[in-house]
């Protein structure tokens, strides 16, 4: 297929029909019979989109990993890899291995690993899979790419990664995640984009394709003799277009898991929630998230997407809401960086303790560097300024919502101080929430975790009305 804009519906129209069978209920089955963990490595929160009652782990140290196996049949750690260069990133992911493959000889206990990252195509494909295979002690059978991310309008159809805008599926390389200053890339086609990230090692002739044909005509046991048929240390990337499909490769795939393969993935949210097992839950009513607290909410805006500066936009325009502005210039200027964050932080707690709400983001003129390591430096920078405000807060807000995989990840982890939460749910579809521990600054709060990727300009307001209802 040529990789060119498509009318969704029509696009669709052609597709063969999905498989008539609901699988989940022998997917279900067939996890008993295999037995595994599945252990989700997520290079941001925004992974835990699709699941519920699922603990996120802050930390890895082969004690708290263990304790984590012992009760925890799915699981997340959160890595936050996508703020990291390669090299540290290849470090983070074999460190991580190595522990988990010690923590499972403790447990006695079977492991599948996921690599879940951004499901537009960014992040350290395959340096950090093939580090934390290489970990985990090796002897995979190869690697499955699983992109589909329904929730945020993401399918792949014919090997195109297509991403959803209005009623149009734009093929990913055309949108303006590609143009990422750190993880670009100029394929769509999945086969040829592995070959692109692989610096040709992987040969896109080379990569299994799990087709549309496979899943809705020929079914799980086509997938499962594929999949045992791929030569050792292969890849293999996987079409879907809907849950369905997922079903369906999910029961091929631990077919081939239960006759002896072992395989590593790659995949964004909706990949975890079916190879989990999980089902899924209406959204998250306010009364489920509502904080005691008096004080004014707080939403904290990282992200530079053009999406996450349309719901900006949006948000400030609230009645009784406050926008504090984070000067990007100022936080890379060692010499004025520290008066900025006190001016910042002190106009952020007087305006939460007045009981009205705060809208803090930073400027939107994004200042990029010459290299990925400059343009990395400078995000770490912005979000550790946005992390020292939020750890100067005098008092519980009424809600915290961080816009962005990686400032939402640094707020949680260096502002908040946790180390195990636990995911309640979505507040709109792809939007997880997640009730954070007693180590937290704030024990027991929601804390809403918002991709700058996922909904429409309105959905940030949105969920701040909902906070804010009576």
């Amino acid at each position: 297929m040529t990789e060119s804009i498509q009318a969704k519906e029509a696009l669709f129209a052609t597709l063969p029909a999905p498989w008539k069978e609901d699988l989940a209920s022998s997917i279900g089955s067939q996890l008993k019979t295999l037995s595994r963990n599945l252990v989700v490595l997520d290079d941001d929160p925004t992974g835990t989109q699709t699941v519920h009652g699922v603990p996120v782990l802050t930390e890895w140290t082969v004690p708290a990993l263990a304790a984590e196996l012992d009760r925890s049949p799915v699981f997340y750690i959160l890595t936050n890899s996508r703020s990291l260069d390669t090299a540290r990133a290849e470090a983070l992911a074999r460190e991580i291995g190595a522990n988990l493959q010690a923590a499972a000889e403790k447990a006695q206990r079977s492991l599948a690993v996921a690599s879940r990252s951004d499901s537009t195509l960014r992040g350290h494909f395959p340096a950090e899979v093939d580090a934390l295979a290489e970990g985990l002690g090796g002897g995979f059978s190869g690697t499955i790419v699983v992109p589909f991310f329904e929730e945020g309008g993401r399918f792949t159809i014919d090997d195109v990664h297509y991403v959803q805008q209005g009623e149009k599926l734009v093929p990913a390389a055309q949108t303006e995640f590609a143009k990422d200053k750190s993880f670009g890339f100029s394929h769509s086609n999945l086969t040829r984009y592995v070959e692109e990230k692989s610096g040709g090692r992987i040969r896109a002739g080379e990569v299994v394709r799990i087709t549309l044909d496979d899943l809705r005509q020929a079914g799980a046991g086509a997938v499962a003799a594929k999949l045992e048929a791929m030569p050792p240390g292969g890849t293999a990337i996987v079409n879907s277009a809907c849950y369905r499909d997922q079903e369906v490769f999910v029961s091929g795939l631990l077919a081939a898991e239960t006759a002896g393969k072992r395989f590593l993935y790659r995949c964004a949210a909706s990949f975890v929630r079916v190879r989990g097992g999980i089902a899924p839950r209406p959204l998250l009513s306010a009364a489920e998230m509502r904080s005691e607290s008096t004080s004014g909410g707080l939403v904290v805006v990282g992200s530079y997407v053009a999406r996450s500066s349309e719901q900006l936009e949006r948000a400030v325009t609230l009645p009784g809401v406050t926008p504090v502005e984070l000067q990007v210039e100022k936080m890379i200027d060692a010499g004025q960086r520290g008066e900025e964050i006190e001016r910042v932080a002190r106009q952020v707690n007087e305006t939460l303790e007045s009981g009205a709400d705060v809208v803090l983001f930073t400027s939107r003129d994004l200042k990029a560097g010459h290299s990925q390591a400059e343009n990395l430096s400078i995000g770490s920078q912005v979000s550790e300024g946005l992390c020292t405000v939020v750890e100067s807060l005098r008092h519980r807000p009424g809600y915290l919502i961080a816009k962005g995989g990686i400032t939402s990840s640094d707020v949680a982890t260096r502002a908040l101080g946790v180390k195990r939460a636990m995911v309640l749910g979505q507040i709109q579809p792809g939007v997880p929430v997640w009730r954070l521990g007693d180590e937290a600054k704030f024990p027991g709060m929601a804390y809403v975790v918002f991709p700058g990727n996922v909904g429409d300009a309105d959905s940030v307001a949105h969920c701040m009305s909902l906070f804010r209802e009576d």
